[in-house]
């Protein structure tokens, strides 16, 4: 199982990010745009929730109309109890947590400072990738291949 470090040094360290004062609009502008299902919500220097797909859903709800995501502080519908990993855990770590929380998103977090954030699309590529390497190892072990 490899660590997040590793995972980040193969995917990037590029992290999208709002300011707790910008509207829902504008997070799901960039959600679009970037075609990433959250946003990390910093005050200043400092994490402070996240903003994700599921906020939205469930928090703004059928009311989509623009007008209301233009008048919506990112701030209110945010998750604001963020899970977070450090580059030293593992994609079992991650598993564990996302499971546990019911959660897709997870900001890694290193001295105070996000320096990427891991998707379940992430944890779930590494999982088949390992187990892909296993099958290998066992037929080539059973056919004698090198």
């Amino acid at each position: 199982m490899i660590t997040i470090k590793r995972l980040l040094k193969e995917k990037g360290h590029r992290v999208w990010k709002v300011g707790k004062d910008h509207t829902v609009a504008d997070a799901l502008h960039i959600m679009a745009d970037k075609h990433i299902g959250s946003v990390v919500v910093m005050d200043g220097e400092k994490l402070v929730g996240i903003f994700t797909e599921r906020d939205f859903a469930w928090k703004i709800g059928a009311d989509t109309s623009e007008g209301k995501c233009k008048q919506v502080k990112v701030e209110e519908v945010m998750t604001r109890d963020v899970v977070t990993v450090s580059p030293d855990d593992n994609v079992n770590t991650c598993m564990a947590l996302m499971t546990e929380n019911h959660i897709r998103h997870l900001p890694v977090v290193e001295n105070g400072e996000v320096v990427g954030i891991v998707s379940i699309g992430d944890v779930v590529k590494d999982i088949i990738a390992e187990l892909q390497f296993i099958v290998d190892q066992m037929n080539n072990y059973i056919t004698g291949s090198r």
